[in-house]
């Protein structure tokens, strides 16, 4: 079973309101939002767009409620026509930012060319990296590794959908262009399971390199919808595509429970299923998984 001394459950804010779509959850506070991850039983949680961007006032808020910040988005844009030290300067004031909260790793997403923020374009649009763009990109994500780890942290990419990187192909391909000892991934059942791929594979071969996780299912009537309907990303979330661990019937729980279980990974594991906060109550989610997460795990 995984040592509660070494890893940590946290709950990402976009489960009450979403950072690519505000709309959902737009009426939601962020007092709210954290005071109803402590009440589900998590000790930490990730950066939210409505969280106070003053690093005092959150680390209050934080305080008061026994959490930390364990990780927060940063979007980098090495495939765009933007100079490297342009995202590495965005980089460290992040990297300050988070350090500041408790966090001791940065997710990475490459948002140079992505789409998925984007609601009118189907997901069949994504893009598809050139062999300059991946050159660029592994080189980039190796500077912040390097930063980052003069900072005492730890960086890990976050293969997404619509992002250029998102299939086990593409990752695989940068993991071998990037540097080990600098550059980790996020491990997300989501979004490899979107793309087609098998998040047990991916994790049973990479686990050495998984520095950060995310936890997510989704729902097979919905996914077909989105497949076969040719929907946006954000049509799929608006859609309920995504739900917690516990509650979806595409990812094979098992399996990953039973590599986790005997690895010795230390870090967080985080729910992160945005859903329309509407449709499904944040709170009750989130319960959901944390009791879920509990049985398979012990922790």
């Amino acid at each position: 079973m995984l040592n509660q001394d070494n890893v940590k459950l946290g709950c990402a804010p976009i489960n009450w309101t979403n950072d690519d779509l505000p709309s959902l959850g737009g009426d939601l506070t962020y007092q709210q939002c954290l005071s109803e991850m402590a009440l589900a039983g998590y000790k930490g949680s990730e950066i939210g767009t409505k969280y106070p961007k003053d690093k005092h006032v959150l680390k209050k808020a934080l305080d008061l409620r026994g959490l930390q910040i364990c990780n927060g988005w940063f979007s980098s844009l090495f495939t765009s026509d933007k100079p490297i030290d342009y995202t590495l300067d965005l980089f460290k004031k992040h990297a300050d930012f988070t350090y500041f909260l408790g966090a001791r790793v940065v997710g990475v997403g490459e948002c140079g060319v992505t789409i998925h923020g984007d609601e009118s374009i189907p997901l069949s649009q994504a893009p598809i990296l050139s062999d300059a763009q991946f050159e660029k990109l592994a080189n980039g994500l190796n500077e912040i590794g390097k930063l980052a780890q003069e900072k005492g942290m730890k960086t890990a990419f976050h293969y997404h959908i619509g992002t250029g990187v998102q299939s086990m192909e593409e990752t695989e391909r940068l993991l071998a262009m990037t540097d080990p000892n600098l550059v980790g991934i996020v491990f997300d059942t989501g979004h490899s399971t979107l793309a087609g791929g098998d998040p047990v594979k991916l994790l049973e071969k990479y686990m050495d390199r998984v520095n950060h996780i995310h936890f997510k299912d989704l729902r097979s009537d919905v996914y077909h919808q989105l497949k076969e309907q040719d929907w946006s990303f954000l049509k799929g979330v608006k859609e309920g595509l995504f739900t917690v661990p516990g509650d979806g019937d595409m990812v094979d729980w098992d399996g990953i429970f039973a590599i986790l279980n005997n690895s010795n990974y230390e870090g967080w594991i985080v729910v992160e299923a945005e859903q329309d906060p509407a449709k499904a109550d944040p709170l009750e989610y989130a319960m959901k998984a944390r009791k879920f997460i509990a049985e398979k795990t012990g922790l």
